[in-house]
């Protein structure tokens, strides 16, 4: 697999966070909720990039955006309850 066609899932991207975000998942049903949005769209792109489900550049864009928004949202919650 290419090294841009990788996961975007949380646990890799921020690896020092991976017990917070995994005891999050069981714990807060809001984290669990938008953390699943966020695995959907990452699921998409992937598709996409390697060409199962193709779609426009703007569509594309648009998925990339929301996937980052929710990507932010997930570690602002994360951290916050890291240092709590």
């Amino acid at each position: 697999m290419q090294s841009n066609l990788l996961t975007h899932a949380m646990e890799r991207e921020f690896p020092a966070l991976s017990a917070v975000v995994s005891e999050l998942k069981q714990t807060d049903t809001h984290f669990a909720k938008l953390l699943a949005e966020h695995d959907d769209l990452d699921a998409q792109i992937t598709k996409d990039e390697v060409g199962i489900t193709p779609m426009g550049d703007a569509a594309l864009e648009d998925l990339k955006k929301q996937r980052l928004s929710l990507k932010d949202e997930l570690y602002r919650i994360a951290t916050t309850a890291q240092g709590a």
